[in-house]
């Protein structure tokens, strides 16, 4: 068993992002294809507790030719109150099986692969949405997310020269704010004094809260605007109802309270869903045209993505001689005729 650190896994991340977004990209396009298994996430929740959950979110995803597959699970929990304490909202690990055997291969701590391909699988979506000339950006919520996720914008859109930052938090902007320049350092940030000056601010929006009741009307947006709702339960339904909306996967986003899962129940149906991303990746799928309603990429985050993101970061760790391995963590074969 090889276990993989925290601080090895930032390492192989780091400068990654070209790589990193055609690994989200292929198997968004393997997800379409169905070539990848990635039953419904499961969610361990707790009595009286409508804030803390974890999920697990198991996923298969082949390879060319039936090579290079792999298999495994990613176990990651939310804590919203960590942050007061000065912690991660969010941590996660990683197992990844051996398609011959089985037997588990390696331990990996995701906490960042777990948000590095959140913010990778919506940068692959504005690359495809967005203008290709994009100048601004807009954030709600200043996290790991967002800011991994402008990491992944600055690769795909390096002339964007303004910033929009609101937070609940103004100190958490302000942070948010100051730490932009290493990734934009030519870009004019603006901290918002509220929510609905960041909306109007760009052609671009993310949105990652830990919001867990729709908040948002998106009152005041752009004529065709693009929304990358990270966080999937800050949008009102009715705005998702008169948006054109994509996802990662409907029966995956489409379900658990999100934004998407209360409009299908104010109207008994999916049809407001237009198209996935996967679709659009490979041209089976499209955005209907309407340069006035905005475009709302709502993922849920599949397995498979991070998965695919997992085996890339164990086969780095092996080549650079990272982690830890544990020779005795399994059980040894059977011994006959002793």
């Amino acid at each position: 068993m090889l276990i993989i650190r925290h601080d090895e896994v930032c390492d192989i991340l780091r400068g990654a992002e070209t790589a990193l977004l055609e690994i989200v990209r292929d198997t968004y396009r393997r997800h379409d294809e169905g070539a990848t298994v990635v039953p419904h996430s499961t969610f361990l929740r707790f009595p009286g507790d409508r804030t803390n959950r974890i999920i697990g979110l198991p996923a298969y995803v082949g390879g060319e030719n039936g090579e290079d597959h792999v298999a495994g699970i990613k176990w990651v929990s939310s804590f919203p109150a960590n942050l007061e304490a000065g912690l991660p909202r969010a941590n996660a690990t990683i197992i990844l099986n051996s398609m011959e055997t089985g037997r588990p291969e390696a331990f990996v701590e995701a906490t960042a692969i777990s948000a590095t391909r959140t913010a990778a699988s919506a940068a692959a979506a504005a690359e495809l949405l967005a203008p290709p000339r994009l100048d601004g950006v807009s954030l709600i919520g200043c996290g790991v997310i967002n800011f991994e996720t402008l990491r992944f914008l600055a690769a795909v859109f390096p002339d964007i020269s303004e910033v929009t930052l609101f937070d609940a938090s103004p100190q958490r902007a302000k942070e948010f704010g100051e730490r932009v320049g290493s990734l934009l350092p030519d870009a004019e940030v603006t901290l918002a004094a509220h929510v609905g000056e960041t909306v109007a601010a760009a052609d671009l929006l993310s949105i990652a809260t830990t919001a867990i009741e729709p908040h948002l009307t998106l009152a005041g947006i752009r004529p065709g605007a693009v929304v990358l709702h990270i966080s999937l339960r800050d949008i009102v339904p009715e705005t998702i109802l008169s948006a054109r909306n994509v996802v990662d996967d409907v029966d995956h986003a489409v379900r658990e309270r999100t934004s998407l899962h209360l409009a299908e129940l104010s109207v008994g149906g999916r049809s407001f869903v237009h198209a996935t991303l996967g679709g659009l990746l490979r041209a089976t799928a499209r955005v209907p045209e309407d340069e006035r309603s905005p475009v709302i990429f709502s993922p849920f985050g599949l397995g498979a993505l991070d998965i695919a993101v997992a085996r890339f970061v164990a086969a780095e760790a092996r080549r650079r001689g990272y982690g830890v391995t544990v020779k005795d963590f399994l059980p040894r074969p059977e011994k006959t005729g002793l």
